[in-house]
């Protein structure tokens, strides 16, 4: 028996309509025997990057469709039939609108006008309006339109009107040939003529064959497995907001994913019932394999999975020359702006990393974020860099990062490597309160058509699932928001396992709620309940974007919104930019406005000649430990870090900020440095080749480079290597092979057994633990010009603080006292 494809199956991204996740729909095909499956979500792409990286895992083609809600043609307006479902308070939820189901074929064509329909859709969603295509948007000679049970014609015959099926197919068959179009035969063995009814069935395959529209054969699943009719159930109710009818419809719980002898079965019984000849049910079956056959998209081909798409050269400022030549001009002009001209370890260090950027073909990339950068100064907004981007020379002399990183002893191989191939992420800092004026201005720059910002699914957690289930279930709504508020902010899937074990849970009875309850709050665990802007991501694209991912306006400001998530975009190969907006660079940024507006005096707060990073009076107020209000040292138990360390220089500063984290803290880096920082213990070195990677933190490893370094010295490994293994301690089960390969290559190189087990047990101790030292750096520029604005300007440190931020009653308090001692 040939195999079966499912041409249309909803995952978890139909928002509280389909029950499971696109990689189960996957893995599911695998298991049961069928070489290919659809995805085709309602009103969404977004399941689309996982689904197909969990299909080629698992061996499987997948195949990409949509499934929208479709206005009515011109000609048929008003006199489609209104489905209202009843909602909570009396409201109705409007389901009236058909739906159809649309699959991508050749190629990259294809998908492009999936992601257009999808935009078209959305575009007019402002305001919780439904997601609608208009029948002018439709079109596509690159799509497959499947008119199922819920279109219009389906409904017609589910009516008992196939004439007046016939009349609305009409501008069906105007607007796409019929060699597009295929009249979807779905049966779940159902009684009357509704859907997924056999009676209904039969009619759609009868009505296909008088028209002569190919029928193909669907399943219309909504979960991968059987059993799973209740959690669509739950579903249905959470999304029209009413309790379950127990006299009213419900999922049949045939909606599964079945197998191919499963899906003849029903094709005999369809042709059956419709009154033809067994070999009608091998024809049906047939040409729905000959339709998927079609529908060829391929994920790195067509989705560009695995490949990169930049704002084009001349946006950066490559008109006439390559992206590299211009980078290479920039970044040689600002030696010379800093100073750098006559450092020869800096121009060596210069130009590696250069070449390791043009070998991967990143140039644009920095060309880009740069421009972003000095927009938004432009716009007079403090921007700084954060994370391992830090480490790089390049981004210091483009004016992303501030400090420079072979003063501080940063690493490029940290942030980016041959090893470390992927697209490297270049965070920002901004001021929170202008954060959406950088937003336009990067969409100002490069255009709407190259710019959006990052979706980021809302997904089932406990409390929701515990919510949704009561609703479902009738439960009293004052009883079950109770119950729900019990529990602390956890996974579905652990509902049972923390009743049992978690003491704040033991007054709660299970049973109380019945049988169901708790199999329906797991099974609902992780699947997406919404769609939000994600606080900070926006990617940017050459003039392709939008036919590489569908967009949507966000809720208020109405910026363009990628349906694909953070993982996503980045498998796509789009540039994603974090713009973080920090509440302390708008307190700067207050700070220095009301010290301009009281003494006419503008302070640039990056300039070192203004703030001298060797400031004592600033150094003086950090070992007080008086920091409330700095960046990233204001935290009571930071104040009693810095107190016990004294800082007295900004790579101190450095040490403090990295210290302070759940790793270094949990690892007992702390007394260790203290002691050795103040001389009550010697620094202990493993060896003597280790001291010049250990020496600036006293013999204690702290950061992520130290570990870098201690590899290579050991190993004689690359820096890039040793990062590339670094990153492997973090999984349990590396950790052995790292082992055995540095015991291996350190006792090759002469080192005696002893030094290779003192050595080996510091970096397993704080290889996944210590913290990036380019972090850090990043982290203490602002740290120690917060400080420096309190040490010499406090009243307007204080009024920025204040205004940025809401002060609690004991912050308020104690920067009063601080005021008054001034």
């Amino acid at each position: 028996m040939r195999g079966f494809t499912h041409l249309h199956a909803v995952s978890g991204f139909s928002l509280r309509y389909g029950a499971s996740h696109p990689e189960q729909l996957a893995e599911r095909t695998a298991e049961r025997g069928m070489d290919a499956v659809a995805l085709t979500d309602r009103d969404t792409l977004g399941g689309a990057v996982r689904f197909a990286k969990a299909a080629g895992q698992a061996g499987v083609r997948p195949l990409f469709g949509v499934d929208l809600a479709v206005e009515a043609p011109p000609e048929a307006a008003g006199r489609t039939e209104r489905r209202r479902t009843p909602a909570r308070g009396g409201a109705f939820v409007d389901e009236s609108a058909q739906r159809v189901v649309f699959l991508a074929r050749d190629g990259a064509r294809g998908w492009a006008e999936l992601c257009r329909l999808v935009s078209a859709a959305h575009a007019d969603t402002a305001g919780g309006k439904r997601p609608l295509l208009t029948w002018d948007a439709l079109g596509g000679e690159h799509l497959t339109v499947l008119l199922g049970p819920a279109s219009d014609v389906g409904r017609a015959l589910a009516a008992g009107r196939p004439d007046r099926a016939a009349q609305l197919l009409a501008p069906w068959r105007e607007r796409y040939e019929d060699a597009a179009l295929r009249i979807e035969v779905v049966s779940h063995g159902r009684s009357g003529t509704g859907t997924g009814s056999l009676r209904l069935a039969a009619r759609a395959l009868g009505f296909a064959v008088d028209q002569r529209i190919t029928p193909v054969l669907s399943n219309a699943v909504r979960y991968a497995d059987p059993g799973q009719g209740p959690v669509a159930d739950v579903l249905d109710s959470a999304r029209r907001l009413v309790p379950i009818d127990p006299r009213g419809e419900r999922d049949s719980g045939e909606r599964w994913l079945k197998p191919t002898a499963d899906m003849a079965r029903i094709a005999e019984q369809v042709a059956e019932a419709a009154g033809y000849r067994a070999s009608t049910a091998r024809r049906l079956l047939e040409v729905t394999e000959e339709t998927a056959a079609a529908c060829r998209v391929d994920p790195e081909d067509d989705l560009g999975l695995g490949r990169v798409h930049f704002p084009e050269p001349g946006l950066v400022g490559a008109h006439r020359r390559t992206p590299e030549r211009v980078l290479r001009s920039k970044c040689a002009a600002a030696m010379l702006l800093h100073h750098y001209d006559r450092d020869r370890r800096r121009w060596e260090r210069l130009e590696d990393e250069l070449r390791l950027i043009e070998r991967l073909g990143y140039a644009s990339y920095f060309l880009t974020v740069a421009q972003v950068v000095a927009d938004t100064r432009e716009l007079g907004i403090r921007v700084a860099a954060r994370g391992s981007g830090a480490g790089s020379l390049v981004n210091h002399l483009l004016g992303i990062a501030t400090a420079d990183p072979v003063e501080h002893g940063l690493l490029m191989e940290r942030f980016l490597s041959d090893k470390r191939a992927e697209l490297p992420d270049i965070d920002i800092d901004v001021e929170s309160a202008r954060r959406l004026e950088v937003y336009r201005a990067i969409i100002d720059r490069f255009g709407p058509e190259r710019v959006a910002t990052v979706s980021m699914p809302e997904t089932y957690r406990v409390r929701h699932a515990v919510r949704d289930v009561g609703l479902a279930l009738g439960l009293d709504p004052a009883e079950v928001d109770r119950l729900a508020k019990s529990f602390p902010h956890i996974r579905a899937r652990d509902a049972r396992a923390a009743l049992q074990e978690l003491p704040e849970l033991r007054g709660i009875d299970p049973e109380a709620y019945g049988p169901r309850m708790w199999d329906l709050v797991e099974a609902l665990d992780a699947l997406p309940r919404g769609i939000a802007m994600h606080p900070c991501g926006v990617l940017l694209s050459d003039a392709t974007l939008l036919a590489r991912t569908p967009v949507m306006p966000t809720s208020g400001e109405g910026f363009p919104m990628s349906q694909f998530d953070k993982e996503d975009v980045e498998d796509l190969g789009l540039l994603k930019l974090d713009v973080l907006g920090v509440r302390m660079q708008s307190a700067m940024a207050h700070a220095v406005a009301e010290i301009e507006r009281t003494t006419g005096h503008r302070i640039d707060l990056d300039d070192a000649a203004q703030v001298p990073p060797d400031d004592p009076k600033t150094f003086q107020l950090i070992k007080s430990s008086q920091t409330l209000g700095c960046f990233q040292t204001e935290s009571p138990g930071q104040r009693d870090l810095i107190a016990r360390l004294q800082p007295e220089t900004f790579h101190d500063l450095v040490v403090d900020i990295s210290l302070f984290r759940p790793g270094p803290v949990a690892a007992n880096m702390v007394d260790p440095f203290i002691k050795a920082r103040h001389g009550r213990q010697a620094p202990r070195c493993p060896h003597e080749h280790l001291e010049p990677a250990l020496r600036e933190t006293h013999g204690v490893v702290v950061f992520h480079e130290q570990i870098i370094k201690i590899l290579s010295v050991m190993t004689g490994c690359t820096l890039a290597f040793g990062d590339y293994t670094r990153r492997a301690l973090s999984n349990a089960d590396q950790v052995g092979r790292v082992q055995a390969w540095f015991a291996q290559e350190a006792r090759k190189r002469g080192y005696e057994e002893e030094v290779v087990k003192r050595t080996w047990e510091i970096v397993e101790a704080f290889g996944a633990y210590g913290f990036c030292k380019a972090h850090a750096v990043a982290f203490a520029v602002p740290s120690y010009q917060s400080a420096w604005l309190k040490a010499h300007h406090p009243a307007a440190f204080y009024t920025g603080y204040a205004k940025s931020s809401s002060m609690s009653q004991s912050s308020r308090s104690m920067a009063a006292r601080e005021l008054a001692a001034c």
